[in-house]
């Protein structure tokens, strides 16, 4: 499976479990708690990622658990835009509206 396809079956499923019930599945039950339930999964997963990042720079853990760190908050940052009808499609056409862009003027047009 090419990375592409996981993108989508994961957001093809992110779709199914909305309205499921909230004890059938993890984001069923995220789905279910709301927004803020959401949003305190993605700062916690964004913390672990960044004590991830640091543990690799000073040897205390692989490169490894810092995939896996970004894997959560991934996944928890997909729950997020499903819930608010959004997918990583949405993200890739804002990744390649800014190619060719230089960063600094990017910026300066917010």
């Amino acid at each position: 499976m090419n990375n592409s396809e996981i993108l989508r079956q994961l957001t093809d499923i992110l779709e199914q479990r909305k309205g499921a019930a909230a004890d059938s599945s993890y984001v069923a039950s995220l789905y279910d708690k709301g927004l803020d339930a959401i949003l305190k999964k993605v700062g916690e997963e964004a913390t672990e990622t960044v004590m991830a990042a640091k543990d690799a720079v000073h040897g205390t853990a692989g490169k490894d658990k810092l995939v896996y760190e970004v894997a959560d908050l991934w996944f928890h940052t997909m729950v997020l835009l499903a819930s608010q009808d959004l997918s990583a499609d949405d993200v890739l056409d804002e990744l390649a509206r800014r190619f060719g862009v230089s960063g600094h003027d990017e910026k300066a047009a917010r």
